[in-house]
């Protein structure tokens, strides 16, 4: 048998501080009942009518939140519990996110050890005047000695996190923190504008009107000069906010555009199995009691996807990479030809100058890429 290919994603929802800008789901106290509750769902987990082994994971994110806060052992713990669950590729992708000022030469080796192979570090800026405006508990120096300790510890496949337009940046402090990055030569760089979400410290100062962001114009060309920077360091530009040298792209996240089977475990942890979409409870404290459970009532939300719904997030999230859609693989995967679907959407967007449609692919041209949104919504399906 054939098996299907998997992606895991593990939510740690604990951060030592809350960042201004931040609307994920995290809390600043750990709690040590997670772990056990954590792995309870692993065990446990219903697939949607699959089975283990029915799968094969390729890859594994653990996300938060600030998974770094943890310890090793706790890491390991967790992992083991998806070792024994789920057949593992040999050469997965193994990722933990991490946070400067929370990494120490024992918690990595550990990590090394559990068998995490990625290191995903959030540095949002290399300026500490910008870094503190955002709320961050670390300066640039803190993560040049969590990044050496990284490399001594082995890692050789490191993700820096970068984020523009942010209150009081200039494009020469852009492009500095661009330039000082590259410099270090991380194998990728996730480089996202800053989005002010409802909820947040940032949301509230700007409804008040104190907090300085730059200029539409100014952030317009932040994201002209993250091209021209990276692309000029020898990183390849292979989704909208993402960049990676040969052979880095980050798998679990490909993985998501291209729509592969992935399931979440943890607090408000999200999955698409088996042509269902559904996430896990978002309260803490219920979360850990319906653990304790066995977990009958965790996902209280599932969405048995229609075959439109389907259709336009093959294209929203194929259409993020810079290499687009496959027409064959649309045919394959919905029996119906991509033309007779998207004829008009195509017609319209080819003649705009903000798609391209070119033998097997479907894919955004620069201008489309800059007005991704405007595309997207042209392939939605009337229902």
């Amino acid at each position: 048998m054939i098996k299907q290919d998997l992606e895991i994603y593990i939510h740690i929802p604990f951060c030592k501080k809350k960042c201004a800008y931040c609307d994920f789901l995290s809390f600043p106290k750990y709690r040590e009942n997670y772990v056990p509750a954590l792995i309870q769902e692993i065990k446990t987990a219903d697939l949607m009518g699959k089975k283990e082994n029915d799968y094969i994971v390729q890859t594994v994110f653990i996300g938060g939140g600030t998974p770094s806060i943890m310890n090793a052992k706790h890491i390991r713990s967790i992992l083991d519990a998806v070792y024994k669950r789920f057949e593992v590729a040999e050469n997965a992708e193994i990722t933990i996110e991490a946070n400067p000022g929370t990494l120490t030469e024992e918690k990595l080796a550990g990590y090394r050890e559990a068998g995490i192979n990625r290191l995903s570090i959030g540095l949002q800026s290399a300026d500490d005047e910008e870094l503190r405006e955002l709320g961050r508990i670390h300066t640039y120096e803190d993560f040049l000695k969590n990044y050496d300790a990284a490399r001594r510890a082995g890692f050789s496949n490191i993700n820096i996190d970068l984020m523009s337009a942010i209150p009081g940046q200039t494009r020469g402090s852009w492009v500095s923190t661009l330039q000082k990055i590259t410099a270090l030569n991380p194998e990728h760089i996730s480089a996202y504008s800053l989005i002010v979400e409802e909820g947040t410290e940032f949301f509230e100062k700007m409804q008040k009107g104190l907090l300085a962001l730059p200029t539409e114009e100014d952030e317009r060309q932040m994201y002209y000069d993250t091209k021209n920077v990276l692309e000029g360091a020898g990183y390849n530009r292979y989704e909208i906010s993402n960049y990676s040298k040969k052979g880095y792209e980050c798998r679990h996240n490909t993985g998501y555009w291209r729509r592969v089977d992935y399931i979440g475990f943890g607090l408000g942890a999200s999955s698409l199995i088996n042509h269902k979409r559904f996430s896990n409870d978002t309260d803490l404290k219920r979360y850990l009691h319906e653990m304790e459970g066995e977990g009958e009532n965790i996902r209280p939300h599932v969405q048995v996807l229609s075959i439109e719904e389907e259709m336009e997030e093959f294209m929203f999230l194929g259409l993020r990479l810079i290499d687009g859609i496959s027409k064959k693989e649309f045919g394959t995967t919905f029996q119906k030809k991509y033309e007779e679907v998207y004829k008009e959407a195509d017609a319209k967007l080819t003649a705009q100058g903000l798609l391209i449609n070119e033998g097997d692919r479907v894919y955004l041209t620069e201008r489309g890429l800059d007005l991704s949104n405007q595309v997207m919504a042209e392939f939605l399906i009337e229902r």
